[in-house]
């Protein structure tokens, strides 16, 4: 019933023709199709009449004849590619259109090709096997759906070498459908890519209402908006659009004031060749100078590049399969009027010589350009000027024989002497063998994939107007491979100054973003609201963290102002100085302790321990810088900690030299055994300094100090967390503990006979420092702000310089100014006095 409706609505179509639709036939032993609309449209109307083919395109009579030369070196080539078999051929103008081409297909799927009848004399109840075991086209999307449902019904493989739908790869469908084109589905992601390269915010979509045209549209509108590309407009084309009547003038009236009024930074028009014509000749006209990006179906058209004015249109991106010279076929064109003719070449030939009056021109005077009253109709040129109109264009209708060629030599299990099977295969066999087909053809790699889709890529061309009076050049400017990013190999002669950019801010300043006014995508600039903030180029605005606050110009966020204890802070300076003050001392006792080492006064301060001493307290001033400027972490674990281990330090070498002291003038011989014992300085200053070590190491391996930022009012104050109060406690606990200690041993020396005062003198400094840290406590705790490390530092300087100006100090007065008394009989007569005042026997040695 299908059938039968299929016929009898396609024999009223061309019962109303009023000539008929071109045809070129050649016997074979095995028949290939082909489908070309070399006519692009029919004047197909509402109104009930004939119809006529109209627009006679050069570049698809050339695809033709592309067919016909690859077949006719199959033929003749040699060695034989199938030898003993005869390729042949059966070609139809479909004039771009589904009726016309379903009748062109159903004569194909007929058992036996007479190029004098239009239709088959009966229809059979079933299909028989069709002589034509594949056929070859069509152009269109559109046109290509149609035929490849009627195909399907005999399993007839048809290659299609531009039909780009993505439709067409479901195999469901069109299970006998493949091509020599990519799939739409990867064109509208290379456009995509484009236009993120170029950094383009805003375009414009242009489709048709046919197959090609739908398909591309819908996917690049989700793409965009993946992207976050703003779409300004989409309009589809009515499918009558091509054709040359006044609702056509409506419509195009309607786009170019769409177009003239839009922000796109670029025009996409994914559309057949026959809409492209009119778009961009009204471009022309109306000197639209925009950015249009070109689908396959017209972005190497020549017809096009050429037309008057090209540059009033702006520039033109394009896609296109990636395509290669067809080799031989120049010099084929150049001479198939010559020998022998088919259809097609006679009806060029005919036309030429009723239409053209160039007939008596020399060779030199013709004319091989086609002028703008030609394009639109059969142009009038010259058979010697289509060469000059062979492109890479017909690479792919001579890539589709190829594979079927491939494919009837493995079918066939051909060599260059003979074919083992002979050709009576059926359709689907052969179809099988090309979906299976893996070969290399003029360096390239190719095969189908399980949609049928072949293994190409696309080349971008751009169409160079700098360099041509009239007229553009169509060049290669980069690739793009499925699944791969785009790649522009050059792109420096493509910014065209003259071209406008449409958009309503093309860049925001700092502080200012893009927001949508009256149009969609006509962006405005507003400025951030306050705590909000944009670097430019029309970013949006973003909320400034709760520590930070937008700057006047909202082009920043900044951070709350930092507190903390300058360098230049006065407080800052007097520490400073006290603290190089305490070292250059420190050094300089050290120098003096060194040079009066041997004598008593050194000895009375522990002799060798005083130099460990004096370290400790080089640490301790040292330490004084790390309070002050702006924290760092290795500043907060370096602070307190280590004046903890160094201050241990000290205090146990004096611990350790008031032990020998209470030793040395210990005359009870209950006590003096056990007090011999203690009297081990090493040992003691290790012992006692190492408890503090061990503590302090702890703190800093599991609770360290840390950088802290505490937001304080309208500043965040920078300051030392101490980590663990627990562990800062323990340490000033212990150093007041072990300063404790020393105390009551000094009180206690005091009773003892000291010409050097050191007992008193360390009692001073040992109650100093008890004092000191319990204010430091007491401050510490309650002050917030930034003097509070300075407090620390100050109490680590008074720490210090209670020992070295209490203990150390007096007895450098006395190496410098009082050396009367530093030496060994001066001591010794002064401990007789001291005993013999007492009442004591002293037994001089």
């Amino acid at each position: 019933m299908f059938l039968l409706l299929l016929f009898a609505s396609v024999m009223n179509v061309f019962q109303s023709f009023s000539e008929e639709t071109l045809h070129a036939y050649y016997p074979g032993d095995i028949i290939i199709g082909g489908l070309f609309p070399v006519h692009l449209m029919t004047d197909r109307s509402t109104t009930p009449g004939p119809l006529n083919c109209l627009n006679y395109d050069v570049a698809i009579f050339l695809q033709t004849q592309a067919m016909i030369s690859a077949i006719t070196d199959i033929n003749q080539r040699t060695p034989r590619l199938l030898p003993n078999l005869t390729l042949g051929y059966d070609i139809y103008d479909t004039c771009g259109d589904v009726n016309v081409a379903i009748m062109a297909t159903l004569r194909l799927l007929t058992n036996q090709s007479d190029p004098n009848s239009c239709l088959p004399g009966a229809l059979p109840s079933t299909l028989p096997e069709p002589k034509t075991k594949a056929v070859i086209g069509e152009r269109y999307s559109e046109v290509s759906v149609a035929v490849a449902r009627v195909v399907a019904l005999s399993s007839l493989p048809q290659i299609s070498y531009a039909s780009t739908s993505k439709l067409l790869s479901n195999k469901l469908k069109f299970p006998t459908f493949l091509r020599t084109i990519s799939s739409d589905e990867y064109q509208t992601k290379a456009i995509t890519e484009l236009v993120v390269l170029f950094k383009w915010k805003t375009v414009a979509i242009v489709g048709s209402d046919d197959e090609y045209g739908m398909y591309g549209s819908d996917s690049l509108q989700q793409l965009f908006r993946d992207m976050g590309i703003c779409i300004d407009f989409v309009t589809i084309l009515s499918g009558d659009f091509s054709q040359n009547n006044s609702q056509t003038s409506i419509h195009l009236n309607e786009l170019v004031e769409e177009i003239s009024q839009s922000f796109a930074e670029a025009i996409i028009l994914f559309s057949k060749d026959a809409n492209a014509d009119i778009i961009i000749e009204a471009a022309i006209k109306y000197n639209l100078n925009r950015t249009w990006i070109a689908s396959d179906s017209w972005a190497t058209s020549l017809k096009l590049a050429e037309m008057p004015g090209i540059k009033l249109a702006g520039q033109v991106f394009g896609f296109t399969s990636k395509m290669s010279e067809v080799p031989g076929f120049k010099e084929h064109v150049t001479s198939m009027f010559n020998g022998n003719s088919n259809t097609f070449l006679q009806n060029y030939l005919d036309y030429y010589k009723r239409n053209c009056s160039d007939t008596s021109e020399k060779k030199t005077d013709i004319n091989c350009t086609i002028t703008k009253s030609q394009h639109g109709s059969r142009p009038c040129l010259h058979p010697s000027c289509l060469v000059n109109y062979t492109d890479q264009d017909q690479y792919n209708t001579y890539l589709a024989v190829q594979v079927i060629v491939e494919a009837l030599r493995h079918l066939l299990k051909c060599d260059n002497q003979r074919c083992e099977r002979s050709p009576d295969f059926t359709a689907s066999e052969l179809l099988m063998e090309i979906q299976k087909v893996n070969f290399t053809v003029k360096d390239t790699h190719f095969f189908f994939d399980k949609n049928g889709d072949p293994s190409t890529g696309y080349d971008i061309v751009y169409w160079n107007m700098t360099g041509s009076k009239q007229g553009a050049q169509i060049i290669t400017i980069g690739e793009y491979w499925p699944n791969r990013h785009i790649n522009i190999s050059t792109c420096d002669f493509v910014r065209d100054e003259n071209v406008t950019i449409y958009n309503c801010s093309k860049t925001c300043p700092p502080g200012q973003e893009f927001k949508s006014q009256v149009k969609k995508c006509c962006l405005l600039c507003v400025p951030c609201a306050d705590g909000e903030f944009s670097p430019g180029n029309g970013q949006n605005c973003k909320t400034c963290g709760p520590k930070k606050y937008s700057s006047d110009q909202r082009d920043m966020c900044v951070n709350n102002t930092s507190e903390f204890l300058q360098w230049q802070d006065p407080f800052s300076i007097i520490l400073t100085s006290l603290g190089v003050l305490g070292i250059i001392v420190t050094i300089v006792f050290a120098i003096l302790f060194s040079i009066y080492r041997s004598t008593p006064i050194v000895k009375a301060v522990g002799g060798y321990l005083c130099f460990l001493e004096l370290f400790s307290l080089l640490i301790c001033f040292c330490l004084t810088f790390s309070f002050l400027g702006k924290p760092t972490r290795p500043s907060c674990m370096a602070g307190l900690p280590v004046f903890g281990m160094a201050f241990s330090l000290c205090i146990s070498c004096i611990l350790a030299n008031l032990l020998q002291i209470l030793v040395g003038f210990s005359f009870d011989l209950k006590r003096t055994s056990w007090i011999k014992k203690l009297n081990q300085p090493v040992a003691v200053v290790i012992i006692v300094s190492g408890i503090q070590l061990a503590l302090c190491v702890l703190w800093l391996y599991h609770y360290p100090p840390y950088l802290q930022n505490e937001t304080l009012s309208h500043f965040i104050l920078v300051e030392c967390n101490k980590g663990s109060n627990a562990f800062f406690i323990a340490m000033i606990s212990y150093n007041a503990f072990l300063a404790l200690i020393c105390f009551l041993f000094a009180f206690k020396g005091k009773q003892l006979p000291d010409l050097y005062k050191n007992a008193s003198q360390i009692t001073i400094s040992m109650v100093l420092f008890l004092i000191i840290w319990i204010l430091f406590i007491q401050i510490y705790i309650n002050l917030v702000g930034k003097y509070k490390p300075a407090i620390e530092s100050a109490a680590v300087l008074i720490s210090s310089y209670s020992i070295l100006v209490c203990h150390l100090a007096p007895k450098c007065y006395i190496m410098i100014f009082k050396k009367e008394i530093n030496n060994e009989k001066t001591i010794a007569e002064y401990i007789r006095k001291h005993y013999e005042q007492k009442g004591m026997a002293v037994v001089s040695s």
